[in-house]
C-alpha cells in the first residue's frame, strides 16, 4: 500500500471530496463512489476485495491498525494518514474509530440480467429509512436471499445504509431500479411470483403462503405501506398475523420474518 503525507487541513481536496461523497447522493452518483467509516466495515471491504481507492486513517488509529492494513495488497489504493482532529471532522458518528475509506460503486447490471428464474427476491418500494434498509440487506445476506431491489427508495450507498449493513453490502446482489413497472415485467418474464406485504387481516397468513419456486415480496414505505395499485399488481397479498394489540412491526423486523419464510421453500 502507498502512504501519502499526513493531512491536517480541512481545505485539502481529498478531505473535501470525502465530505461531498458522504453528504451528497448527487456527488456519489456522479463520481460512482461512496464512503465507508469504521474498523469493521473497512476491513470487511478489504477481505471481500471491494474496489477501495483510498483509505484515510487517523494518527491514533494508525498506531493500532497499520500492521493489519499491511496484510492487504492493493496496488491501486492509497492509505492517507490524517490528524485526529480531521478524523472527528469527517466522521458521521459520535465516537469515530479513526478509519475511513472511499470505494468505487460496483457496475450496475441490467434488471433483466439481475433477475433469474427460481430465485428469491425482496423489493423495497419507497422505503426511506436507511437503518431499515441496511438491516434488511444484512438479514438478506444472512438468510441467503438472492437479491434485493430498491425502487424509489433511499440511497443504497448513503453512509447510514452502508454502516447498517455491517459489510453485507459487499456480498449481497443489490440493484437500484427506478421503475417498478419494469421490475414487474422482469419478474413476469422469469416466472417469479410477486407478493405484496400488507397490514390486512383479510390477506393470506404468511405461514400458509406457498413460496416454492421463484418468488419476490414487495415491502412498502414505513408509514404508508404499499400503494393499492402496486399491491394489486402482485399475484398475492400476504400479512404477518399478530396477537394482542400489536398491529404492525418495524419494516426491517417484518421483512426478516418474511425472508425466513421465503427460504423455507428451498
Amino acid at each position: 500500500m502507498k502512504y501519502g503525507e499526513i493531512i491536517t487541513s480541512r481545505n485539502n481536496p481529498l478531505i473535501k471530496l470525502y465530505r461531498k461523497l458522504s453528504s451528497s447522493k448527487k456527488e456519489r452518483s456522479s463520481l460512482k463512489m461512496f464512503v465507508l467509516e469504521g474498523v469493521r466495515i473497512v476491513f470487511d471491504a478489504l477481505k471481500e476485495n471491494a474496489p477501495l481507492c483510498r483509505i484515510f486513517i487517523t494518527e491514533s488509529a494508525c498506531l493500532r491498525y497499520s500492521s493489519e492494513l499491511e496484510r492487504y495488497e492493493a496496488d491501486n489504493m492509497a492509505v492517507t494518514v490524517i490528524s485526529d482532529e480531521l478524523g472527528s471532522y469527517i466522521s458521521s458518528t459520535e465516537q469515530p474509530q479513526g478509519i475511513f475509506a472511499q470505494c468505487r460503486m460496483p457496475e450496475q447490471i441490467s434488471l433483466d440480467s439481475f433477475v433469474k428464474k427460481d430465485k428469491k427476491y425482496i423489493v423495497l418500494y419507497k422505503l426511506q429509512d436507511p437503518g431499515n434498509a441496511g438491516m434488511i440487506i444484512r438479514t438478506a445476506d444472512a438468510l441467503g436471499i438472492d437479491g434485493v431491489i430498491f425502487s424509489e427508495s433511499c440511497d443504497v450507498f448513503s453512509p447510514k445504509v452502508i454502516r447498517s449493513t455491517m459489510g453485507s453490502v459487499f456480498r449481497l446482489p443489490l440493484l437500484q431500479a427506478a421503475d417498478i413497472n419494469e421490475v414487474f415485467e422482469s419478474f413476469a418474464v422469469c416466472g417469479i411470483r410477486t407478493y405484496a406485504s400488507v397490514i390486512d387481516k383479510d390477506a393470506e397468513d404468511i405461514k400458509s403462503a406457498d413460496f416454492s419456486g421463484g418468488a419476490a415480496v414487495l415491502i412498502g414505505n414505513e408509514g404508508n405501506g404499499l400503494p393499492e395499485d402496486i399491491s394489486e399488481s402482485c399475484i398475492g397479498r400476504i400479512t404477518i398475523k399478530m396477537h394482542g394489540n400489536i398491529d404492525s412491526l418495524n419494516a426491517a423486523m417484518a421483512t426478516g420474518i418474511i425472508m425466513w419464510e421465503l427460504k423455507k421453500f428451498e
